[in-house]
């Protein structure tokens, strides 16, 4: 009897842990991102290391404070992507990571695909999200398809290691 009691504690204890591990990965710390108007996304110009506000609609995103790795956001670009092309920074490394499930818009294979068959372009968003973070860099980087659906997120800039 003492066995199957500290069996079942075991199997309850275990099932507790994974639901709670799931659901702070998933849904604990995230908020959703409140866009000031005409200030939802900017990107780095060519000329410029200055980010500039670009036209969006329909923005939509999410962040967390518990890392800096955690923000998502999906819009519509109002500009051409052959203007963007033109006018902004792109973005070779880009890399975007999984955002939790119930954030349907963003789905990061999908981009991934695009971008890597060229489908979607990758740009600057800004460089350095996260000045005072020691030698960390974070990097916010925005990925445009030809149709205006865009797709920001954070990431470690090329060259450091997580």
């Amino acid at each position: 009897m003492n066995g199957k009691l500290v069996a079942s504690a075991i199997v309850l204890t275990a099932a507790v842990a994974g639901v709670g591990g799931y659901w702070l990965q998933e849904y604990a710390f995230y908020a959703p991102v409140d866009f000031t108007p005409g200030q939802e996304v900017s990107l780095t110009p060519l000329t410029s290391a200055i980010p500039q506000p670009i036209a969006v609609s329909e923005a939509q995103g999410i962040d967390a404070t518990s890392s800096p790795l955690r923000y998502r956001a999906c819009f519509t670009a109002k500009d051409p992507l052959p203007t963007l092309s033109a006018t902004y920074t792109p973005y070779p490394s880009a890399t975007p990571l999984n955002a939790p499930s119930w954030f349907t818009c963003f789905d990061a294979g999908a981009i991934t695909q695009a971008l890597a068959d060229g489908q979607a372009v990758a740009f600057l968003g800004q460089t350095n999200i996260l000045p005072n973070s020691g030698n960390v860099q974070v990097d916010r980087v925005i990925a445009v398809f030809p149709d205006g659906q865009a797709f920001a997120w954070n990431q470690l800039a090329p060259g450091v290691e997580p």
